[in-house]
């Protein structure tokens, strides 16, 4: 009896497709689409590790990191990833960007759910809106990361 195999990248793809947003699959295994944000375009990278049964995921922002402030950004970097419900972001190593990051192993399971991915998505461009201003505060306005990350976390109340 033979068993069709759906690779967890082929629903991935379909959500993708559905939304009208720019993608390309070169290989199999990885899948990287262009999504508009609030304050920029991000690029979402999808990547399964068939090895490890885990969806890797990640939403770069484009911002890269200068020399002179990348111990400011590092420093912002770890008190953002202490607010964060899912995921966390970091550096990029070989393009130098920012990056929000997230792995879910799916050993055991029949793969993920539309709504899973939908939500992981959304999570994901959620903090990276929410934060990509205090980023560009510490890059940019040279302020501090505890400055920039305030004003990220403050939560307006009332009508102006």
């Amino acid at each position: 009896m033979e068993v069709d195999i759906f690779h967890p990248l082929d629903l991935v793809e379909e959500i993708v497709a559905a939304n009208d947003w720019q993608f390309e699959r070169s290989v199999a295994d990885e899948l990287i689409a262009g999504v508009s944000g609030r304050w920029a375009d991000y690029s979402l990278m999808f990547a399964w590790r068939d090895d490890l049964n885990m969806l890797q995921f990640g939403c770069a922002c484009d911002l890269r990191l200068s020399p002179e402030r990348r111990s400011a950004v590092l420093e912002m970097l770890s008190l953002v990833n202490d607010q964060m419900p899912l995921g966390h972001f970091g550096v990029d190593v070989d393009s130098n960007l920012l990056v929000f990051r997230h792995a879910s192993l799916m050993r055991g399971l029949q793969g993920a759910t539309v709504e899973q991915l939908e939500d992981l998505v959304e999570i994901a461009l959620e903090e990276c809106d929410r934060f990509y201003p205090a980023f560009q505060y510490v890059l940019w306005g040279g302020k501090s990361a505890s400055d920039a990350v305030a004003a990220a976390l403050l939560e307006p109340v009332g009508r102006a």
